[in-house]
């Protein structure tokens, strides 16, 4: 009797101990604490960044006071750009290398503009022809045109003549003056075309030299 009771008491513990089992070995879920607050949005974070948001005004008053200020704000602020401006424009009319433009810049590039600056050349006429020949299209006259086109093309011919022989002579000149860089004669010579085609008053930077200096 003793045998039988033990067993049956051991065969109901046994179901008991294989719940267990299955309960402790099942799978667990993983679980995520809620933030407690929603995604802000990016406009949101970039103005908080920025610092706090003024109020809106309360009376007409506050807001024409606010418009003011705003105005004078931007009109300082203009100012300051053009003085900045100004500036920049004076240190590269100079010659300051740390605002000319990166064609401009350099001992050799110094050196032609100087070349260029102390002779006066037909080039220089390039502009106030072109001019000339706009106002003689204008002219109903059939041979004050055909007289006044023909004129512009001896000059422009004579013009490019005396560039191309500009530019090999300051060419060599350069190779003479620098014989350790790397000239290149067409590079050399469209440089000192277009700066002697220019109206002297208007070149940048400004010249250097006076027409018959010797360089």
């Amino acid at each position: 009797m003793r045998f039988l009771r033990r067993k049956d008491a051991e065969s109901v513990a046994e179901p008991e101990t294989g719940e267990d089992a299955v309960v402790e070995d099942g799978p667990r879920k993983s679980h995520t604490p809620a933030k407690g607050r929603p995604t802000p949005k990016r406009r949101d974070a970039e103005q908080r960044r920025r610092g706090p948001v003024a109020p809106p005004p309360r009376t007409t008053r506050e807001a024409m006071r606010r418009a003011r200020g705003d105005k004078a704000e931007r009109k300082e602020l203009a100012a300051k750009r053009r003085e900045i401006r100004t500036k920049q424009r004076e240190r590269m009319m100079a010659g300051d290398e740390q605002y000319l433009m990166p064609r401009d810049r350099g001992p050799v590039k110094a050196y032609i503009r100087d070349l260029v600056d102390s002779r006066r050349n037909l080039l220089g006429l390039f502009m106030p022809l072109a001019v000339l020949i706009f106002v003689a299209l204008l002219v109903p006259d059939p041979r004050v045109q055909s007289l006044t086109t023909l004129a512009c093309l001896l000059m422009l011919v004579a013009m490019v003549f005396e560039g191309v022989l500009s530019g090999m002579r300051i060419t060599k000149l350069v190779r003479e003056k620098f014989p350790k860089e790397p000239i290149r004669g067409l590079s050399v010579g469209w440089y000192a075309f277009i700066r002697a085609s220019q109206i002297r008053k208007l070149r940048v930077p400004k010249p250097r030299v006076r027409p018959g200096d010797k360089i």
